[in-house]
C-alpha cells in the first residue's frame, strides 16, 4: 500500500524506510467498522505491509489527512516540531500517524500508553527523546510531576543562577493548539452505510499473482480443497517479506480475515479460545482483561503470553498479525510457540467435512518451517489454557534490544505441583532458537517427575540442559555458547520465580531458599517513565526578538516534515515518460564474471534495456581514489559489487528484470576479515604513523606494561532515505540534471561528467534534502547516482532509482571495523609513561575514504590525555567486502575507544578509580598533543568538574557500590567519559565554502550556500546567521536547495564545519551587501529594509553577492609530525550508569548527564539535539548494531529485522544534557562550535559502565579462575555481556570448535 498514494493519488507523505514493517516511517492509521465489536476501530499499520487488496470497506487515512501549513496543523503535527522533534524528518509523518491513531482511541493517554504506541518507529537523527518530550504534553497528567523531588524534569527542581539565564525548556506549551477530539475528521459515510450490506467474495487478478477474500468459513475451506497450495493471509507480516525480499511467488493468496468464525473469542471452562485470525493487539486485550477479572492463579499462563507480546512488535505489526499466523508460520525463533506448547494449548483444525483438536505439543513442528496440517486443513482456533493452583508459568525472551526485536532465544516454562506439596508432578521446557523448530526438552523434564523443587533439582535441570540442548558450533545463527548458556539461564529464573511465589522453606529439602541477594533475578525487564532536562545559556532579555542567532528556534522545515509536505527526492513527481531503474550486483565476494545473460529480464513486462560497462561513453574508472568502476568489467571484487542495471517502466518491474539476469562467474580466493588481510599482507599503500617521544625509554621506565587487543565492530548509517537518483536529460549539448540525495554536490556532478564524458558544466545537481546522511552520503551515493545518469543518457528519458533498504545496507559499506594491538606503559600512580597501538581498518574493496579515517583515528588515539612517550600506526587493510566510508566522527570513535579501553585496564591494574586516573592523565591549557598541536581554549577540565557535580558522581558511586553488594544477579556500572574532537577535513583544501545571496525588491532574500541539509539542521542555523548578519527578520529569508550551478565546487557536507565555513561565508556575502546598502541607509537612517533595497536597485547597484571563506593555516605533515591538523577542538563528558542482568546479558541505560561544550550556541534546540542524536547513535554502534557476514563475505544483516539501532525504549531514563555556559569560540562564526560529529564519542560512558557492571559480576564468581582484566570488544551486544560474566552456568555451555568448522558468521 505504501506505493500507492505516492504514485496515484500524489501524496508522498507516507514515506518508505525499509519494505518490511520494521522501521514505521510508513505509518498510516485504518479505520473500519468491526462486525464484531459493532463499532468503528481505529489501527496503525505499517503501509509497506498492508496489501491493498486488503483494504475493501477500510479507510486510510495519512499525514495529509490530517492538517497542513497550508489550512491548520493538526497538535500532533505542531508539537513535534515545536518540541523540535523533527530533524532529518523522514520518519516524522510516521511518527505523527502512530501517535494521531493513539489519540483517536485514547484522547488522553498516559505517558506508558504515548511509548507503547511509537514502540514499532524508528529515528536515526534526534536520540528520541524530543518526540517523547512533545508527545507527553498530550499526557493525561499534562506531563506534570507533582513536585517530585527525584524527577530532574519537575519545574521545581530546576537550577537557578543568578548571573546567567540557565533555561530548562526548548519550547513553550502555552502557545501550542489545544487538542480537541470533536474536530477529527469522521468516518466516510460511505463506508458505514455499507456495514448492514452482506460481504461478498472478493477477487483480485494482477500480472501473476491472483487475491481472494473468503466470507464465510465454508467458502474458504472449499477454496483450500480446490487450492491447497494457495497461502492463507491476514496481516501479510511474513508472506509480504517472503515475496519482497526473498523473491518467492504465491499464485494465489486467499485472506480469511473478514470470517467470523476465525474472529470469535470465547471464554470456555477450560481456557479462552480464540479464533486463528485474532490479531495479537485483540489477543493483548482480551487476556489483560482476563488478568484484571480472573483469580491470580487461573492467569500463570495469561501472564507469560503477555510477557511475549509486549516485546513482540510495534502496534502497527501486532494490530494486523495473527495468532494463527504466527503458529502456522512456524517459525524457529517464534516468541510465542514455545509458551503455546509448554501451556499444552490446544488447537481446532479443519478442512471441508472434517474437524479435529488436538494439543501443541513437541509433535506439532515435525521439521522446519513445517507444521502437523494439511495442505487442505486450516487452523479454526487455538485454546489458551487457565493455569491450575500449584501450576507456575513463566516466558522469557533474549534478543539483540529488548523492543521489537527477533528472539535469539525464547522460551515458555510449567511446572505444576502435587497438591499442596512441592512435588513436581508436570515440568515442561520449551524453547525457540535452539533447533530447526520449537522444541520441548523432554530428557530433561522427565527425569524430575516427583522431584522436589530444591537446589539439587536446579543442578540437574542445568546439567541436563545442557547436554540434551547442545548446539553444533557452525549453527544457523551463531552464538552457540550465549544461546545454550540463555538456556540454562532462564531455568535458574524460572527456579527462582517458583521459589518466590511458594514462598515457603523447608527444612527437609523438599523446597529450596530463596537467597536475599538472588530475588532481583526474577524481575522481569521493566522500564520507567522517561525523565529529561536540557540546559542552555538564553540570550539576554535585553536582546531583541528579531536577534536570532543563540535562540532555539525549531527547524525551518519541521512543520512541513510534520504535515508531509516537504518533499524529498522520491517523493518528486514522476515525469510522463520516466524509467525505473533496479541495480545488478554480485553474489561472489572476489570472481571472474563468465556471461551474463539477460533474456530472462527482457521478457519481463516493461523491459526496456539493460546497462553495463559496454554501454558508458566516458570513463568507467570512478571513485575518490580512481580506483572504483562504475560497473564491474571482467571481475567483481565484493558481494554487491555493481555489474549492471535493468530499466523498465515501473520498479516491480525492475526487480523481476534484475532478478532474471543470470551471471555466471569463476571464483577467485577471498580475503574477507582483518586477520585475512594481516596474514596475507593485503594493504592500501604503505603504514602511517605519528610517533613522539622516547617510547623505549618509557616503557624502561614504567612500573607496569598491560598489552591487548581491542577489536570494534563497523556500523551502518541506516538513515531513513535510502540512497535516491533521478536524472533527467535535456536534450542538447550532453546536459543533465539530477535530483539526487547526497551529501557531495561536487563529486556527484564530476563523477556523472567524468563517466558521460561531458565538461561538469552540463550537469548540474540539486539536493533539497535528505532523509539522514551521517557519512553515508558523501561518497556512495554517486554509485547510483553515476548509473542512473548513464541509464537516462542511453535511453533519453528521466531515470529513477531509490534503492531498497536491503540493496543499500549491501551496497554502500558502513563505518570501518578496527582491531587494534595496543601496549601501555604506566607508574603505579596511574600516570601514563608510554603508549604504542597499531590500527588495522577493513577498507573493503576500495580506498574511497579510507585514508583520512585512518589519519583521524590517529590523530585521536590520545584522546584527552597527555602520554609523554607515543606512536601510532594504521594500515587499511584491502579485503572483498564493500567498501566501507565515511560515518559520524570518521575513525575518531574508534581510535578514542581503543584510548579509554586501555585507560579503564591501567585503573584496575593499579587498583585505583577510573576517573581518579582519568583526570591525572588529562591535558591542561597550552599542552601540545601528540601532532604536537597546542591546546588553546581548553574548556575540558570544566566540563569534567561540571559532569561530575550534576551527575552526583561520587554519591552515586557509592550506591551503585551497595546495589551490587545487594544483588547477585543484576550489576549495575558507572563510568564518566571526556572526548577531545578536532575540527576540520584533514585535507586543507576542503576546509572551503561559498555563498550566494540574491536581495529581491520585495526586501525578500533568497540565500544558497554549498552546505545540504540532512536533518542537521545546517539550513535553519544559515538563516539565523544571515538574519544576524543583515539585521532582518528569518521570515524575510529563505534557502530553497543546494546545487552545482549556484555555489560551484563545494565541499561535501562533513566533518562537522559546515556551519563554521557556509556560516562565515554566508556572513561575508551579507557584509557585501550592507556595503552596498550603507549610503542608502546613511541618506534614510529611519527607512525600512525594504525603502534601502528599492532605493539601491532604482540607483542601480548589485543587490547580489557571492560569499567565500576558507579556514586558514590547516596543514599538518606526518613525515615530520608539524603542521596545524586542526582549527579547534570541541570538547564534552559524560557520565552513564546501566544495569545489567548477569543471566542473560540485558542492559538498561539508568541515567546519562552530558556537559558539552558547543562554543556559544547558534541555536540551543538544534545543538541539544545533534548532542542527544549523536549520542545514541554512538550508544548504538558501542552496545547494539552489530553486521554479521558470512565465512564467503555476504552481508547477513540488510535490513532493521536483522540489524537493530535504537529505539525509543533504548535510551537512557534520565537523559541530562547541559551545553558549557560562558565559553565563546573566537575562531567559528558568531563565537560557536562545531557539534555534529563530538558528542557522539560519549556513548562510550555506557560502554565502559557496562563493563564496570561486568567487572562486579565476575568479581563475585571468583571460583572460575577468572582473570581481572578480560577482553570486552565493540559492540557490547547481550551475547558479549553474558558470555563475560563467567558463572556456573557459562562452563556448563562451553563449546569446542573443530579446527575445520567454518563458523554462520565472522568477525570482519
Amino acid at each position: 500500500m505504501c506505493l500507492a498514494p505516492n504514485t496515484q493519488v500524489g501524496l508522498s507523505g507516507t514515506k518508505l524506510g525499509c519494505g518490511e514493517g520494521a522501521c514505521g516511517t510508513c505509518t498510516v492509521m485504518l479505520s473500519k467498522y468491526d462486525h464484531l465489536q459493532n463499532k468503528i476501530v481505529h489501527f496503525s499499520v505499517t503501509a509497506c505491509q498492508v496489501p491493498i487488496c486488503s483494504l475493501h470497506h477500510v479507510a486510510v487515512t495519512t499525514v495529509e489527512g490530517i492538517g497542513s501549513t497550508k489550512s491548520r496543523l493538526h497538535p500532533v503535527q505542531e508539537r513535534i516540531a515545536k518540541c523540535h522533534g523533527s530533524q532529518c524528518g523522514f520518519c516524522t509523518p510516521g511518527m505523527v500517524m502512530s501517535m494521531y491513531t493513539l489519540l483517536r482511541n485514547q484522547p488522553e493517554p498516559s505517558m506508558e500508553e504515548i511509548e507503547d504506541a511509537v514502540e514499532g518507529n524508528l529515528c536515526r537523527c534526534t536520540g528520541y527523546r524530543p518526540i517523547l518530550q512533545g508527545f507527553r504534553t498530550f499526557a493525561r497528567d499534562g506531563g506534570c510531576y507533582g513536585g517530585n523531588e527525584d524527577n530532574p524534569n519537575c519545574c521545581m527542581n530546576q537550577k537557578k543562577d543568578h548571573t546567567v539565564i540557565l533555561s530548562p525548556s526548548l519550547f513553550n506549551t502555552e502557545k501550542f493548539i489545544p487538542m480537541d477530539s470533536t474536530q477529527e475528521p469522521i468516518f466516510p459515510p460511505e463506508l458505514l452505510r455499507l456495514k448492514g450490506a452482506p460481504q461478498k467474495q472478493l477477487r483480485f487478478e494482477g500480472e501473476r499473482v491472483t487475491w481472494i477474500q473468503a466470507t464465510t468459513l465454508k467458502e474458504l475451506l472449499d477454496l483450500k480443497a480446490q487450492l491447497p497450495e494457495a497461502k492463507l493471509v491476514v496481516g501479510n507480516t511474513e508472506i509480504g517479506i517472503e515475496m519482497k525480499f526473498k523473491n518467492k511467488l504465491f499464485p494465489v493468496i486467499v485472506c480469511p480475515a473478514w470470517i467470523p468464525e476465525l474472529n470469535s473469542v470465547e471464554h470456555g471452562p477450560e481456557g479462552i479460545t480464540f479464533g486463528a485470525a485474532c490479531t495479537l493487539s485483540s489477543v493483548e486485550k482480551t487476556l489483560q482483561e482476563a488478568i484484571a477479572k480472573l483469580p491470580a492463579h487461573k492467569t500463570e499462563v495469561f501472564k507469560g503470553v503477555l510477557e511475549q507480546l509486549h516485546w513482540f512488535g510495534g502496534k502497527q505489526v501486532k494490530s494486523v498479525a495473527s495468532i494463527g499466523g504466527n503458529i502456522i508460520t512456524a517459525s524457529p525463533i517464534s516468541d510465542l510457540n514455545p509458551v503455546f506448547m509448554a501451556c499444552g494449548a490446544k488447537l481446532t483444525i479443519v478442512s471441508r467435512g472434517t474437524s479435529r483438536t488436538i494439543q501443541m505439543d513437541h509433535t506439532f513442528f515435525p521439521g522446519y518451517r513445517k507444521t502437523l496440517v494439511g495442505p487442505e486443513e486450516i487452523l479454526l482456533s487455538i485454546e489458551i489454557p487457565y493455569s491450575r493452583e500449584g501450576e507456575f508459568f513463566s516466558a522469557f525472551k533474549q534478543a539483540s534490544r529488548r523492543e521489537d526485536d527477533i528472539a535469539k532465544v525464547t522460551c515458555g516454562m510449567r511446572v505444576l505441583f502435587e497438591p499442596g506439596t512441592t512435588h513436581v508432578k508436570e515440568l515442561a521446557l520449551c524453547f525457540g532458537g535452539m533447533a530447526d523448530r520449537t522444541i520441548s526438552a523432554l530428557k530433561t523434564t522427565r527425569k524430575q517427575l516427583s522431584h522436589f523443587w530444591n537446589e539439587k533439582l536446579l543442578q540437574e535441570v542445568s546439567a541436563d540442559l545442557a547436554e540434551e540442548l547442545k548446539l553444533s558450533p557452525d549453527a544457523p545463527g551463531g552464538m552457540v555458547e550465549f544461546r545454550r548458556t540463555l538456556t540454562l539461564s532462564f531455568f535458574f529464573k524460572f527456579y527462582l520465580t517458583v521459589l518466590q511465589k511458594l514462598g515457603q522453606q523447608d527444612s527437609e529439602d523438599k523446597c529450596g531458599r530463596l537467597d536475599p541477594t538472588f530475588a532481583s533475578a526474577t524481575l522481569l525487564f521493566q522500564k520507567d517513565p522517561p525523565a529529561n532536562v536540557q540546559f542552555y545559556q538564553e540570550v539576554p532579555k535585553c536582546h531583541s526578538e528579531e536577534d536570532t542567532v543563540g535562540r532555539p528556534i525549531p527547524h525551518l522545515s519541521a512543520t512541513m516534515q510534520a504535515s508531509g509536505e516537504a518533499v524529498y527526492c522520491d517523493d518528486m513527481p514522476r515525469y510522463d515518460n520516466e524509467l525505473s531503474l533496479r541495480l545488478v550486483t554480485s553474489t561472489r565476494a572476489h570472481a571472474k564474471i563468465k556471461s551474463i545473460d539477460v533474456s530472462e529480464a527482457q521478457k519481463v513486462p516493461g523491459f526496456v534495456c539493460f546497462i553495463s560497462a559496454d554501454d558508458v561513453p566516458g570513463s568507467n574508472e570512478t571513485g575518490i581514489a580512481n580506483d572504483e568502476t562504475v560497473f564491474a568489467k571482467d571481475k567483481v571484487t565484493c558481494v554487491g559489487h555493481i555489474i549492471g542495471a535493468v530499466v523498465t517502466d515501473t520498479p516491480e518491474h525492475a526487480q523481476r528484470a534484475a532478478q532474471g539476469v543470470k551471471i555466471t562467474y569463476e571464483d577467485l580466493p577471498a580475503i574477507i576479515t582483518i586477520e585475512d588481510a594481516i596474514k596475507n599482507n593485503s594493504f592500501y599503500g604503505h603504514e602511517v604513523k605519528i610517533e613522539k617521544g622516547d617510547l623505549k625509554k618509557g616503557f624502561s621506565e614504567a612500573d607496569h606494561v598491560v598489552a591487548g587487543e581491542l577489536y570494534i565492530g563497523g556500523q551502518e548509517h541506516f538513515y531513513l532515505e535510502t540512497q535516491c537518483t533521478i536524472a533527467v536529460p535535456k536534450g542538447e549539448a550532453g546536459e543533465m540534471e539530477l535530483f539526487v540525495s547526497t551529501q557531495n554536490t561536487m563529486k556527484t556532478q564530476s563523477f556523472v561528467a567524468n563517466m558521460l564524458g561531458v565538461p561538469a558544466n552540463r550537469i548540474v545537481v540539486r539536493v533539497k534534502r535528505m532523509g539522514g546522511g551521517f557519512g553515508g552520503k558523501e561518497t556512495r551515493s554517486t554509485v547510483v547516482s553515476t548509473a542512473v545518469a548513464l541509464a537516462a543518457y542511453k535511453t533519453g528519458r528521466p531515470v529513477r532509482c531509490m534503492l531498497d533498504r536491503d540493496e543499500d545496507m549491501l551496497i554502500t559499506g558502513g563505518r570501518h571495523p578496527f582491531l587494534a594491538r595496543y601496549k601501555v606503559g604506566f607508574m603505579k600512580t596511574g600516570i601514563i609513561v608510554a603508549l604504542e597501538v597499531n590500527h588495522y581498518s577493513n577498507a573493503g574493496n576500495t580506498m574511497d575514504l579510507s585514508d583520512g579515517v585512518r589519519k583521524i583515528a590517529l590523530f585521536h588515539m590520545d584522546n584527552s590525555y597527555k602520554i609523554p612517550n607515543i606512536r601510532g600506526t594504521g594500515r587499511l587493510c584491502k579485503t572483498n567486502l564493500a567498501s566501507n566510508t565515511a560515518f559520524r566522527g570518521f575513525g575518531g570513535p574508534q581510535g578514542m575507544l581503543i584510548a579509554e579501553y586501555w585507560m579503564s585496564e591501567v585503573a584496575v591494574t593499579c587498583g585505583l578509580p577510573a576517573e581518579e586516573v582519568r583526570r591525572k592523565n588529562m591535558y591542561n591549557e597550552g599542552d601540545l598533543t601528540h601532532f604536537n598541536q597546542k591546546l588553546e581554549g581548553f574548556t575540558l577540565p570544566r566540563c569534567w568538574d561540571e559532569c561530575l557535580a550534576s551527575s552526583q558522581y561520587h554519591a552515586r558511586r557509592s550506591e551503585v557500590d551497595k546495589f551490587n553488594r545487594e544483588n547477585s544477579w543484576k550489576k549495575r556500572g558507572l563510568c564518566i567519559i571526556p572526548t577531545k574532537f578536532g575540527i576540520s577535513f584533514p585535507s586543507h583544501y576542503l576546509n572551503q565554502a561559498g555563498a550566494l545571496i540574491h536581495v529581491y525588491t520585495d526586501g525578500s532574500v533568497l540565500l544558497t550556500h554549498g552546505g545540504t541539509e540532512m536533518g542537521q539542521g545546517l539550513h535553519t542555523k544559515m538563516v539565523q546567521v544571515a538574519s544576524q548578519a543583515l539585521k532582518i527578520p528569518i521570515s524575510k529569508i529563505y534557502l530553497s536547495e543546494a546545487s552545482t550551478n549556484t555555489v560551484p565546487n563545494a565541499t561535501p557536507t562533513a566533518a562537522s564545519v559546515s556551519s563554521d565555513i557556509n556560516g562565515q561565508a554566508i556572513y561575508e556575502a551579507c557584509q557585501t551587501i550592507l556595503k552596498r546598502l550603507e549610503p542608502f541607509k546613511k541618506k534614510n537612517p529611519s527607512g525600512s529594509w525594504e525603502d534601502w533595497v528599492k532605493a539601491a536597485y532604482e540607483d542601480p547597484v548589485s543587490l547580489s553577492a557571492t560569499g567565500f571563506y576558507y579556514t586558514p593555516n590547516i596543514g599538518y605533515s606526518f613525515e615530520t609530525n608539524s603542521g596545524k591538523a586542526y582549527h579547534y577542538f570541541s570538547y564534552g563528558v559524560a557520565c552513564s550508569e546501566v544495569e545489567i542482568d548477569c543471566l542473560t546479558g540485558d542492559h538498561k541505560n539508568i541515567r546519562t548527564d552530558i556537559v558539552m561544550d558547543v562554543g556559544c550556541s547558534l541555536n540551543p534546540a538544534i545543538d541539544i539535539g545533534q548532542v542527544e542524536g549523536a549520542f545514541v547513535q554512538g550508544m548504538g554502534l558501542f552496545t547494539m548494531e552489530e553486521l554479521h557476514y558470512s565465512p564467503e563475505g555476504s552481508l547477513l544483516t540488510r535490513g532493521p529485522s536483522t540489524y537493530k539501532i535504537p529505539r525509543f525504549g533504548n535510551i537512557p531514563i534520565e537523559f541530562r544534557v547541559s551545553l558549557l555556559r560562558d565559553s565563546p569560540n573566537k575562531k567559528a562564526i558568531y563565537a560557536s562550535k562545531a557539534v555534529g560529529e563530538p558528542p557522539l564519542f560519549l556513548a562510550a560512558s555506557i560502554f565502559f559502565a557496562i563493563k564496570d557492571a561486568i567487572c562486579a559480576a565476575r568479581a563475585q564468581h571468583t571460583d572460575h579462575g577468572m582473570k581481572e582484566l578480560f577482553r570486552l570488544d565493540s559492540p557490547a551486544t547481550p551475547e558479549k555481556i553474558r558470555n563475560a560474566c563467567v558463572d556456573k552456568f557459562t562452563t556448563l555451555c562451553v563449546t569446542d570448535v573443530p579446527e575445520n568448522c567454518k563458523p554462520w558468521s565472522v568477525r570482519v
